[in-house]
């Protein structure tokens, strides 16, 4: 192999290598535009509920709306503290016990704002680090997509829960 060949081939994998870096921190600047996007959609949804519904389940063994609001919570906090590199979890045992729509949207609101922190202080070389996740192993980025995922699925069920009262979710805040 000619020297040239060999330096082709060193600054192709260096270009690549930069390209990789940068679309690593587009991901992230995206993830946290999302997370914020996310939050203000789940607030409002979270607020339209009037309090006396929070204890309100479409049938027997389904989580109520304010258990739904709870377990997204304690999800994304889990999630960032346990795998992203998160500080402490500001989703507190005691946490899972409240009931009551102020406490709830408190719990819901000082979360998504850990979830976007821990998103804008995660570094994007660190997005293809793998952890030990109970379904197998993962890379940091598959954990955001999960995080974006799991939080998505359950807002979804709870605009069921408002249409159920005949409540017209609000208009949806994406990207």
């Amino acid at each position: 192999m000619n020297v040239s060949f060999k330096y082709l081939i060193v600054g192709l994998l260096l270009n690549f290598s930069v390209l990789a870096q940068k679309n690593d921190s587009l991901f992230l600047i995206a993830a946290v535009a999302k997370m914020q996007h996310a939050k203000e959609y789940s607030i409002k949804v979270a607020n339209l509920m009037p309090e006396e519904k929070y204890l309100f389940q479409p049938i027997n063994g389904e989580m109520s709306f304010g258990e739904q609001l709870v377990h997204l919570s304690q999800n994304i906090g889990w999630l960032c503290t346990s795998y992203l590199g998160g500080l402490e979890n500001p989703v507190k045992k005691t946490d899972l016990k409240v009931w009551k729509k102020e406490e709830i949207v408190t719990v819901l609101n000082s979360t998504y704002d850990y979830a976007i922190y821990t998103l804008q202080h995660l570094a994007p070389a660190r997005l293809s680090d793998k952890v030990s996740f109970f379904a197998g192993p993962l890379n940091k980025l598959q954990i955001v997509n999960l995080l974006n995922d799991h939080q998505t699925h359950h807002r979804a069920q709870i605009l069921v829960y408002l249409r159920l009262n005949g409540i017209k979710p609000p208009d949806y805040i994406g990207w």
